[in-house]
């Protein structure tokens, strides 16, 4: 089932075009991740289906609804986003920054969480094997675990769709593959996600699809086989590359530069 679809998106900054006609949709089972250079019109996308910039042309549909007709409650039934690690302001502790995920299933938002979310919340923590963290500052966790309790609180949130932006930038290099190794499980799992990262590597190992942006324009959709290529590479970030078949998969690799 086709869970999020953009038909036609264009949106400007004033005079400004940061992105042109971009199509594409997303269903349950795929993760989507999304490549291009800084300034390509990845974020802007991003809050554009989100719901947070809403003066865009063309039409996002969140399955086959209008995203800006939906209240902020619907909207996080549907989708959950799952931003870069930030330094919190307070220092929550990692049950009570997952809980915040559960808010939407409250009466008001001035609302206790109540069995049924705390539940929800540790079973989100016990699913990605932090549950011994609960008690923890979120502030005082490394990077790794802070990334894994965002990611809890979007699946405590009960969402079908997860939307990631750039979660492994701040991540050293191990965590960064733990991550995008529990978000194509998630995906095989039936979750919808949209990931961006800018790195090609990580979109030609673990996603299931890819698009690509080059001045606020789609460059490629398809497959990573299909759509990933030297040519790509060269367009998006200026880097001439070889792609190399190994036992483990194709690996990319930049031509020196002297």
């Amino acid at each position: 089932m086709v869970k999020l679809e953009c038909r036609s998106v264009s949106f400007t900054y004033g005079q400004r075009p940061i992105l042109r006609d971009v199509s594409f949709d997303l269903k349950g089972g795929e993760f989507l991740s999304v490549l291009g250079p800084n300034g390509v019109g990845k974020s802007t996308l991003f809050r554009c289906i989100l719901g947070r910039l809403k003066d865009f042309s063309g039409e996002i549909l969140s399955e086959g609804t209008d995203v800006r007709a939906l209240s902020r409650r619907e909207a996080a039934r549907r989708i959950a986003y799952i931003p870069q690690i930030h330094q919190p302001t307070f220092e929550f502790s990692v049950l009570d920054t997952v809980l915040m995920g559960t808010t939407r299933q409250l009466a008001s938002p001035f609302s206790q969480p109540k069995k049924e979310q705390t539940d929800a919340a540790l079973a989100a923590l016990e699913r990605l094997g932090i549950a011994s963290l609960k008690d923890r500052s979120f502030a005082q966790l490394s990077g790794g675990e802070q990334q894994l309790v965002l990611v809890a609180r979007a699946l405590s949130q009960r969402s079908d769709v997860l939307i990631m932006d750039e979660p492994t930038s701040a991540l050293d290099y191990g965590n960064q593959l733990r991550i995008l190794r529990l978000v194509r499980e998630l995906a095989d799992e039936g979750y919808a996600v949209l990931l961006s990262t800018h790195n090609p590597q990580h979109a030609l190992t673990y996603a299931t699809r890819i698009l690509a942006l080059s001045g606020g324009q789609v460059a490629a959709l398809g497959t990573p086989d299909e759509a990933l290529t030297p040519e790509l590479v060269k367009t998006l970030y200026g880097v001439d590359a070889v792609f190399e078949q190994t036992e483990y998969g194709r690996v990319i690799a930049p031509k020196k530069v002297f």
